[in-house]
């Protein structure tokens, strides 16, 4: 018995809809909120291990690498927040049909996008 196999699995052909990349960036945004709490705790321990210490965190901080980083982990930390709250109303019985979840996924992608150039400019 031949079984029927996909052709295509040429991801860059499929088209996602806007509630797959919404949730796809929930779980993104969460792992990668797991590696800046690492860096948080680094930085953490570091800084208060003697003055030096904090010396270096804040050099590092204040340069672009750190700027970059804190700006990265406050847009995953936006997103993730965005993203649960729009679950939790999902969970609720809310946006469930196709139309209002992509809907609320837009709205949650734009207002993320939104929302990190904010505090990108605070940031900066």
């Amino acid at each position: 018995m031949k079984k029927q196999r996909p052709v295509n699995l040429d991801l860059n052909t499929i088209k996602f809809p806007p509630s797959a990349i919404s949730s796809i960036l929930h779980r993104v945004t969460g792992v990668a909120m797991f590696f800046a709490l690492l860096f948080v705790i680094w930085a953490w321990a570091v800084s208060v291990s003697s003055p030096e210490g904090f010396a270096n965190v804040q050099a590092l901080m204040d340069g672009l690498i750190g700027k970059i980083i804190a700006i990265g982990t406050a847009s995953a930390l936006t997103y993730h927040i965005l993203g649960g709250i729009r679950h939790g109303i999902m969970d609720m019985g809310h946006w469930e049909e196709l139309e209002s979840g992509n809907l609320s996924a837009q709205v949650v992608i734009g207002l993320w996008v939104v929302l990190t150039v904010v505090i990108g400019v605070a940031l900066w």
